[in-house]
Order: structure tokens, then C-alpha cells, then sequence
């Protein structure tokens, strides 16, 4: 989560701006986890065990921390279900899908050039 303390609300957005607002939600959006639970996300809603599965690899706290400051910017929605026991699922704002839909798009773009990235890494490894 971002310290908002010191940001200034009223300066123009500038990303490039350390006191920007925006670095946060970049921040928080862009994180590994963020990306990823974000896009897994586009499929439609889950519930938090079932997104921790599909998001291969994050414990359950750092899962728990990214979806409460996704929740936080706006980009998802969480909805305690009435059931015993409690059954929580996380779906995407529109804000939240405009996001997924741009991060998949980066996500199709190093899969597809993956080849390209891993001869890259092999040169440089050699150097």
C-alpha cells in the first residue's frame, strides 16, 4: 500500500512526479501479485482460495494484502456472502476490467516475445 500522507492532491498528475498519486496505484496495480490476481480476475468473479490457486505461488497473506489495496484503489469489488461458514468472492470494477484488459494485453505481448527476452538474458548472461 502507498503512504498518501505525503502525497499532494492538488498537482496535475505527472507519473514521472514522485509526489504524483498515481506511482501508488501503478504500484499497487503493476506489483507481481497485483497483475496477476487483477487479470485472473477478467475470467469473472472467484473466491479467495480459488483465486490463490490460480494464481500459482503467492501465500495467503500477500494475496490477502494485494486484493485489500486493489480493493482500495477501486479496482475490485469484495462481497462477503452469507453462508456459514463466510464465503467471500472478488470480482473487477469497471475500472478494475479496463486495467485487467491493458495488463493482459502487456502479458500477451512477453509471452509472445518470450524467445526474443530468454536469447536476450542468454547474451547478456554471457557477456
Amino acid at each position: 500500500m502507498t503512504d498518501d500522507a505525503d502525497i499532494d492532491p492538488t498537482l496535475e498528475p505527472d507519473v514521472f512526479s514522485r509526489d504524483c498519486a498515481s506511482r501508488g496505484v501503478l504500484q499497487d496495480a503493476t506489483s507481481r501479485w497485483g497483475l496477476l490476481a487483477l487479470v485472473a480476475l477478467r475470467d469473472g468473479e472467484l473466491r479467495f482460495s480459488a483465486l490463490r490457486r490460480r494464481v500459482d505461488g503467492v501465500s495467503e497473506r500477500m494475496l490477502s494484502s494485494t486484493l485489500q489495496s486493489l480493493e482500495r484503489d477501486g479496482f475490485i469489488d469484495r462481497e462477503v456472502l452469507q453462508a456459514i461458514p463466510p464465503k467471500v468472492e472478488y470480482s473487477l470494477t469497471d475500472l478494475g476490467a479496463e486495467v485487467a484488459d491493458r495488463l493482459a494485453g502487456l502479458i500477451d505481448l512477453v509471452e509472445g516475445r518470450l524467445p526474443e527476452v530468454e536469447k536476450s538474458r542468454q547474451d547478456y548472461d554471457a557477456r
